[in-house]
């Protein structure tokens, strides 16, 4: 079975062409993972899915431990078995659920106890926990057990967060189960403070992983805050590993934070927009439930491949939403997803040249020229 590692081919500025190889196979970063947290990215198939040119998706910790149990998908195969998906794929550690649902649970030392918000039972999930259940979902990539601290919070309490999750990050280490092709990444924490960020990325780096995300960030704080935190987080991060910024985001966070040295993201963005009438193209967003777009014969953007765009016109997608047909809500997050995945490919092959700023340039100036109302 073949290593996990992780091998920079070109680099442009603090951009990276880089490319992961793990137990399911390779994938070329810059990299954008589509979002299955129960085991499926929702509307698509997996064949649909890698149409795309995806080739790792993510699954979640927490909700796949409530439902259907990691026991049952380990029973079934593992989780590339039970939803269809033989690339590679990430599993979140539950680490978020710990602000998400924060109403739900209790936290100490120990771990965090949930309320489940299906039947209310209660779970306990721990690092130990949270390891053994991404072992047993067969996660290419798990994540260390962390706690994402909301935004805003008083420097303290975030300074507390964040070296609770780096004791986690250690006992999550102990606790993995080493495999050739398999690894674990460790989780920068520290809000929007450099310091503190700083700290956690030493904290990590003492442990040991094979990749280093960045977390806690896209969670309210304003886009020059989440710049600068990056600016203050990357530089003390391994140059030699894969560095994932943790649910960004919009394809502006994107393209910044490639050009920072991020090589992974993941965000639901693509897939919640594509279910509720939003479409985002080269030339900016589109909701499709606007009466703009009832008599428009153009398809949503004439420079992609996806079948939405092919085959279908804005007109028909406006009906679709308004009529709540399943159909509409699949070829918008088909479209969705192939958009960023395109802009990922573009972002891989203007790095390889040495043309990231004229493709960044590129992509501010088509972003400013808006939709074009129809003729």
């Amino acid at each position: 079975m073949r290593m996990f590692s992780f091998t920079v081919a070109a680099t442009d500025g603090a951009a990276r062409l880089g490319r992961l190889e793990t137990a399911h196979g390779p994938v070329e970063t810059p990299v954008f993972m589509p979002v299955g947290t129960a085991g499926t990215v929702k509307a698509m198939t997996p064949e649909a899915v890698a149409s795309t040119g995806a080739r790792i998706v993510l699954g979640n910790t927490y909700h796949l431990m409530l439902r259907p149990t990691a026991e049952r998908v380990a029973r079934l195969g593992g989780l590339h078995r039970f939803m269809g998906w033989d690339g590679p794929i990430l599993t979140d550690s539950g680490g978020y659920q710990v602000m998400s649902l924060a109403k739900l649970r209790t936290l100490t030392e120990e771990g965090v106890t949930f309320q489940s918000h299906i039947d209310g039972s209660r779970h306990l999930l721990t690092p130990e926990r949270s390891m053994e259940i991404q072992d047993l979902l067969d996660a290419t990539i798990t994540m260390a057990f962390d706690e994402c601290p909301p935004f805003p919070a008083e420097k303290a309490d975030v300074a507390q967060s964040m070296r609770r999750s780096m004791r986690w990050a250690e006992r999550s280490r102990r606790a993995f189960r080493e495999r050739p092709g398999y690894a674990l990444f460790g989780i920068n924490q520290g809000g929007i403070h450099p310091d503190l960020r700083e700290e956690s990325a030493a904290a990590l780096k003492e442990i040991g992983f094979e990749g280093y995300a960045v977390g806690g960030l896209a969670v309210g704080e304003p886009f020059e805050a989440m710049l600068a935190a990056l600016d203050g987080t990357v530089p003390h991060l391994p140059a030699d590993r894969p560095r994932y910024l943790m649910g960004v985001g919009r394809p502006e966070d994107i393209v910044a934070a490639v050009a920072r040295g991020i090589d992974m993201f993941d965000c639901v963005m693509p897939t919640r927009s594509g279910r509720t009438g939003k479409a985002f193209t080269r030339r900016g967003d589109l909701n499709m439930r606007n009466a703009r777009h009832r008599d428009d014969p153009r398809p949503l953007d004439e420079a992609c491949g996806c079948p939405a765009c092919r085959r279908f016109s804005r007109a028909y997608l406006h009906h679709l939403i308004h009529a709540e047909e399943i159909l509409g809500a699949m070829l918008l997050t088909w479209h969705n997803i192939q958009v960023y995945q395109d802009l990922m490919a573009d972002l891989r092959t203007a790095i390889g040249a040495g043309r990231l700023s004229a493709c960044l340039d590129d992509f501010h100036a088509t972003r400013a020229l808006g939709d074009l109302e129809p003729v």
